[in-house]
Order: structure tokens, then C-alpha cells, then sequence
């Protein structure tokens, strides 16, 4: 049994504190403190869970039962005869750390006398003969003066590591002066005499609190991260307190360019020389943490590409699967600054190797890049390879900030010049799946994409009106296709849903787009803007593909311009030039969507929309043309996503924002 007195816990009188949930009473944290403590030797961090459950730290307040708790738990952590010392410590962190960010209304008045009565059971812990106990307490040290204390005291290298750490945690944390004179002299002596592995750390402490120091230390942290003597070293001492294990190498390349973050030149050069020196010796592991990094600052800033894209073509025959499959997507997402390695990329179109953790094979990756070049080597058995992720399954999973990959309709729209040659299998999948395939939506929308070129497929279209998860989605392919889809007129009709307005005014729209009655459409469709007492963007975008002959909503569609949501407010904008045949008020509407975006706004959700429609209007102001520009020389992905989303976006908005400044 712990040595903690159970009758003192008994004299608590518990049934009348406050817990921090209801559901968790206060009797429930005396029961878990004396199981705990009757199980002493024998006790596990399971055993710890009913305790944390009661403490509830999660809620972000103390309760009286908390305060009460902590001289137990305190005790409990320091006792020799305890089993699960490490977890109570790192429970106790977290007690201070609720603490500390809570609101003052919600934390229990006893709280902090009670906390600074512990002090000396803290010191004892920060002292206590177990390193890794010693380890867990560092974020109980009472500042600067005692982690300097530790450091000074302490032999076993991984908690030295810990505690050289936590003074540059602390020194950021402190406006003192001397506090930061005092860290920054152990951190120099370490960088000049200390083990290599503790140098790196020296340069993570100083960068805690003085962001150039990595910087400075470039050279440094190249050369020791791409040792491979070294390697094992970093794993034998790179501790921190709660996380369980020691860190990799490659763990810390991680931490370390994320030190770089905020210079990016440094952060690409450091990336670049750990590829080149794992390149060079063969260090795989590296080589691919390293490509993790690159492809992390590619995402980001497309400067980075001049430096990454030829390192990536030489990485192709690298003979491990995970250097390839990064390589492949790496070239797959920089499009046709690749094509130089259409050649090579080919060559791996029959790859099987995979990364681990990461979706596809190194051929299918590829075989993206080469579509993205517009090599047709690609071709051959591209749709049964996007297919083969959903076989005998409706979705796939994956991270969305990972390399992936590509959704089926970003590898296809923009490959309308080859329709002829992909399209007998897309049909061919429609007619196998049906309605209900898992990418039936996916394929209507490459239909609609390709417009007339999509035509052959018109049967297959048409059976899915029948449909109504699908029906609107086949209408918008069969418009697309154009005349050659004017005798799906008829079956377009039939699709109606009687109780579905919305779907009326569609379908009324498409029957008169293949050929049927305008004036009907254009009825149903202008009723729906004039009478809606808040028209939806349904409705007043598909009025602006009537022109002159909707003149007497004009009014409306000019209101609804004023008031509306802002992507309402684009298509009323655009409908009111087809209308009026005058750019303004429209082009004004429109440019104010555009002009935060030169003053930092990274959002971009109705930044494309408005480009287009600037674009349809035809004109363009000088403030706007002005915000566009610094927009295009903007060095980061405009886009919000952060995996291969961001590339295509990218390319997307700048041939977009290129359009636009090309207007008169």
C-alpha cells in the first residue's frame, strides 16, 4: 500500500465539495485516491484513469474536490512504494495547467494557497533518484532559478536534455532581462563544448526564445541531423516530459524545421542539404522526414519549387518505395513544371510500392503527374486506377493535409482533349454501378466539365434522371453537352419533382437550354426572384442566362445585389449585367469581394466565384486590378488547403486573376 494516510482521506469531508461534474461526485475522487493507494506497488497508469475522470480537467475549471484531491495526489506521486509515480506527475502538470488558463470565477478559492503549500513536494520530485520522474516534474519547477538549479544537480543525460529545454520554454516566458542573460550562457556553453545530439538541443532551447538562433545554427543542424553516426544518439537521450518514448532523428528534423517556419529561406535550404546529404549516403530515413518537410513548405509557398522539383526527378529511382511515392506526388502536384521528368514518371507507371500511412502506389502518383503534364502514357487504364480505391466500397479515407490521392474529378476535368479516348470507360463504370456508384457524382461532373466532347455518353446520362440523388447533377451534364443532348429534352421533363421547387426551376431552366419553351422558364424561374422574400442564389443565377428578356425583374435582382449574402450577391451581379448590359453597379459589387484578399485575407471562399464573374462583366477598376497585383506576387499558395487542393487552387485563381488584369 502507498504510503498516504487513508484516514486522513476518510476525515475529507467529500459528500460536501463540489466536483467538476455532476455525473463524477465528489465520493467517487476518495474512492479513486484509496484504490490507487491500496494497490501502491502494483498500481498502472489504467489504474489512474478513474482519477483523472473525476478531476475532469478537460472542463476547464478546479473544483473544490480538486483542491482537496491534491495534497493526496501530490503524496501518492512522491511515494517510492508507488507504481504509477510518472502518471500522477504528469497528472499533476495538468492540474496546473487548468489552473493557470482557467478563468479566475471558476477555479476554487483554495486553490493556490493549497498548490503553493506543495512546493517542497515539488522540489523533492524535481530531485527525486528516478530520472524519469525527475523528467515528468520539469513544468513543476518554480521558474528559471530552479531549472537552472536541476541543471547544474543533474548527471543522466535524458533529463539533462529535458531541463535545457524547459529553460528556453522559461526564458520565452520571461520579460527579465537577466533571466534571459542567464539561459542564454548555459545554451552557449553547450553549443560550444556540449555532445552533439545536446548541441541540437542547444539551438532548440535558444530558439525558444530568440527565433534567429536556428538560423545562425544552420549549418550546425545540417551537418549533425544528416550524420548517421549520429542518429542512434538522438533516441538514447531526447526525452521530453509527457510524451511517451524517446524522440527519433527524424522526430527532431521535424521539430527543427518547424523552428525554420518563420524563415523560409533558411527552412528551404535546410530541407535541400538534409535531401542531398541523405541522397548521398543513403540515409532513407532521412531522405524521407526530409521530402515530408519539403513537401510541407512546397504547400505553402510556391518560390520553394525552382529548388525541390529537380531533387524530386532525381529521387524517382530512389530504391526505397516511401522516397519514390513522395518524389512522384511531389512532381504530380507541381503540374507542368515536371515535364521535364515525364520520362522517368513513366517509367514508374507500373510501380507497386507504397508509403506507409499514405494512400496509393508510386504508379498511381505518376500516373496523376504525367496527367498533369498532358503526357497521354497516362492514359491506358486511368480510370480503372481512380476507380480501384472505391472497389467494394463507397468512400476511402485518408488526411486531408497529407499526400494523397487525387479526388477522381480533379485528375479528369481538365482533361476534356482526351474525352475520346477516357470516355468508353467512364460509361462503362456508369452502366456497371448505376445509380448509387460511388463516384456516379464525381463522373457527372467530368461530364459536365467536358461539355459537347462528353456527348457519346448521353445514354448513360439519361438513365440517371430517373434518380433523384443524381437527376440535377445528369441535368447540368446534359446542358453542358449542348445540342448534341436537344432530343433528352423530353426525358429532362420527366425528371420533375413535384414537391421540390427549386428542382422545377431547374428542370423548367435545362428543358429550355435543350431546345423547349423560354418563356415558360424564364416565368417560373423570374416568379421565384420577385415573389421569394429572400431569393436564393438558385433562382437569380439562372435568371442571368436570359439577358434583355428578364428586364422586368431587374428591380429585384438589383436589391437582392444590395442585400443579399455575398455569393447571392455575385450572382444577382452578374445577372443584373445580362439583364441591363451595363457594368455597373455590377463590376463595383463584384471587385469589393476582391480586395481584401491585398490586405491579407486568406480565406478565399467567394475569390474565384467573383474572379469569374469579373471576368464575364468585363471590366475592371484600378483598385481592383491594383489588389490583383499584389495578389499575384503573393509567394503563397492563394488557397486555403494545405494538400495537393492548394496546387490546383492556386493554378486555378492565378489563370483566373491573369484573365481579369488582362480586361481593358
Amino acid at each position: 500500500m502507498a504510503d498516504i494516510s487513508l484516514e486522513a482521506l476518510d476525515d475529507v469531508p467529500w459528500d460536501r465539495l463540489e466536483s467538476a461534474l455532476e455525473h463524477h461526485p465528489a465520493k467517487e475522487m476518495r474512492r479513486a485516491l484509496r484504490r490507487l493507494a491500496l494497490k501502491g506497488e502494483a498500481a498502472t497508469e489504467e489504474d489512474c484513469h478513474p482519477l483523472f475522470d473525476c478531476l475532469a480537467l478537460g472542463t476547464k475549471r478546479v473544483a473544490p474536490a480538486t483542491t482537496a484531491a491534491l495534497p493526496f495526489i501530490v503524496a501518492l506521486a512522491g511515494d517510492p512504494g508507488m507504481g504509477a509515480r510518472t502518471t500522477l506527475v504528469e497528472l499533476l502538470v495538468g492540474m496546473a495547467e487548468t489552473a493557470a488558463r482557467a478563468e479566475p470565477s471558476v477555479v476554487d478559492a483554495g486553490w493556490h494557497e493549497t498548490w503553493w503549500r506543495q512546493r517542497p513536494r515539488f522540489r523533492a520530485l524535481l530531485a527525486d533518484p528516478r530520472p524519469e520522474v525527475r523528467r515528468q516534474a520539469l513544468p513543476l519547477a518554480d521558474g528559471v532559478g530552479s531549472l537552472l538549479e536541476r541543471w547544474h544537480a543533474e548527471t543522466d543525460p535524458t533529463v539533462r536534455l529535458p531541463v535545457l529545454l524547459a529553460l528556453g520554454a522559461a526564458a520565452a516566458g520571461s520579460a527579465d532581462a537577466d533571466t534571459g542573460d542567464r539561459v542564454r550562457a548555459v545554451v552557449t556553453e553547450v553549443l560550444r563544448a556540449g555532445a552533439p545530439v545536446m548541441r541540437v538541443a542547444a539551438v532548440h532551447a535558444w530558439g525558444a526564445f530568440d527565433p534567429q538562433a536556428p538560423v545562425r545554427e544552420l549549418d550546425l543542424l545540417s551537418e549533425i541531423l544528416s550524420d548517421p553516426s549520429v542518429r542512434p544518439r538522438f533516441e538514447a537521450i531526447w526525452y521530453v516530459p509527457d510524451v511517451d518514448g524517446a524522440f527519433t532523428r527524424e522526430d527532431v528534423v521535424s521539430r527543427t524545421a518547424s523552428l525554420l517556419e518563420s524563415a523560409p529561406a533558411a527552412a528551404l535550404s535546410f530541407v535541400v542539404r538534409l535531401i542531398g546529404a541523405a541522397h548521398t549516403t543513403g540515409d532513407t530515413l532521412l531522405c524521407r522526414v526530409a521530402l515530408d518537410k519539403a513537401w510541407r513548405l512546397l504547400v505553402l509557398r510556391p518560390s520553394t519549387a525552382a529548388a525541390l522539383l529537380p531533387l524530386a526527378g532525381t529521387l524517382l529511382s530512389h530504391p526505397d518505395d516511401g522516397v519514390r511515392y513522395r518524389a512522384a506526388h511531389l512532381l504530380a502536384v507541381l503540374g507542368s513544371q515536371a515535364a521535364s521528368c515525364a520520362d522517368a514518371l513513366a517509367a514508374l507507371l507500373d510501380d507497386p510500392g507504397e508509403a506507409e500511412f499514405l494512400e496509393g502506389t508510386v504508379g498511381d502518383h505518376a500516373r496523376w503527374a504525367l496527367t498533369r503534364v498532358g503526357d497521354p502514357r497516362a492514359l491506358p487504364g486511368l480510370i480503372e486506377r481512380l476507380y480501384e480505391p472505391y472497389r467494394g466500397q463507397y468512400s476511402r479515407a485518408y488526411v486531408s493535409g497529407d499526400p494523397r490521392l487525387p479526388e477522381v474529378e480533379d485528375v479528369l476535368t481538365p482533361l476534356r482533349d482526351h474525352a475520346e479516348v477516357l470516355l468508353p470507360s467512364v460509361r462503362k463504370l456508369l452502366r456497371d454501378d448505376g445509380a448509387g456508384g460511388p463516384l456516379t457524382c464525381s463522373f457527372l461532373e467530368v461530364l459536365t466539365a467536358w461539355g459537347p466532347a462528353a456527348a457519346p455518353a448521353l445514354p448513360e446520362v439519361v438513365a440517371l434522371l430517373a434518380d433523384t440523388r443524381y437527376s440535377l447533377h445528369a441535368v447540368d451534364a446534359l446542358v453542358a453537352m449542348g445540342p448534341a443532348a436537344a432530343c433528352a429534352e423530353p426525358a429532362v421533363r420527366r425528371c420533375t419533382v413535384l414537391d421540390f421547387p427549386g428542382n422545377h426551376r431547374k428542370v423548367a431552366w435545362a428543358a429550355w437550354r435543350l431546345g423547349g419553351d423560354r418563356d415558360a422558364a424564364l416565368r417560373l424561374i423570374g416568379e421565384a426572384v420577385l415573389t421569394e422574400a429572400e431569393p436564393s442564389y438558385g433562382p437569380v443565377g439562372l435568371l442571368g442566362d436570359f439577358g434583355p428578356a428578364a428586364g422586368p425583374c431587374a428591380d429585384r435582382v438589383r436589391h437582392v445585389m444590395d442585400h443579399g449574402n455575398t455569393w447571392t450577391r455575385l450572382q444577382a451581379a452578374v445577372a443584373l449585367w445580362s439583364i441591363t448590359g451595363e457594368s455597373e453597379p455590377s463590376a463595383s459589387v463584384v471587385g469589393d469581394c476582391l480586395l481584401p484578399i491585398a490586405d491579407g485575407d486568406d480565406s478565399y471562399g467567394h475569390f474565384l466565384i467573383a474572379l469569374r464573374a469579373l471576368a464575364r462583366i468585363g471590366t475592371v477598376s484600378p483598385a481592383v486590378r491594383a489588389a490583383l497585383r499584389t495578389a499575384r506576387d503573393f509567394d503563397r499558395r492563394l488557397s486555403p488547403h494545405r494538400d495537393y487542393r492548394a496546387f490546383l487552387q492556386d493554378e486555378e485563381i492565378r489563370s483566373a486573376i491573369e484573365e481579369v488584369l488582362a480586361l481593358p
